[in-house]
């Protein structure tokens, strides 16, 4: 996934940073939906996932630096790091937002129309994911975005 062009690459670190946001936000948001409906935990969960959303929103529609992990990691962390070993081309994490996104908005429609289980399952796919990346660096929409293209070029 890295890039030849350091001009179009990002650094590979931050997405990685904002997996691990992500996946500490969908935790708490996973462990809520458990509580009964109508709950204050149950409505912390669901405003949980409403800022999730967004932020895969943002990251999927404007791009990663437009995502507010991102803007965290560029202002804060990054600055006290070493330059990357190598860039990677933002097209994979973004679609991998887009992905996260879709999980995220079934979560959020099903916990406010009253379908705990189907929240709690979304909930969970996309903390699966974002617990790989975070953890062991493996952006499963990243892959995904890589299989289409391989399809794709056939």
């Amino acid at each position: 996934m890295s890039t030849s062009s350091a001009q179009s690459g990002i650094d590979p670190r931050g997405p990685r940073f904002g997996a691990v946001i992500t996946t500490v936000v969908l935790a708490l948001s996973f462990v809520l939906l458990w509580t009964p409906q109508g709950s204050a935990g149950y409505n912390i969960a669901c405003v949980l996932l409403a800022v999730q959303t967004l932020v895969f929103a943002l990251g999927a529609i404007a791009g990663l630096s437009a995502q507010p992990y991102g803007w965290i990691y560029r202002r804060f962390v990054r600055p006290r790091l070493s330059p990357p070993s190598e860039l990677e081309d933002p097209a994979p994490p973004r679609f991998a937002q887009a992905v996260g996104l879709a999980f995220a908005v079934v979560a959020l429609i099903s916990a406010i129309f009253g379908a705990p289980v189907v929240a709690i399952i979304a909930t969970g796919c996309a903390l699966i994911a974002a617990f790989l990346n975070a953890a062991f660096a493996l952006c499963l929409g990243c892959e995904m975005y890589l299989i289409g293209r391989r399809l794709a070029h056939r």
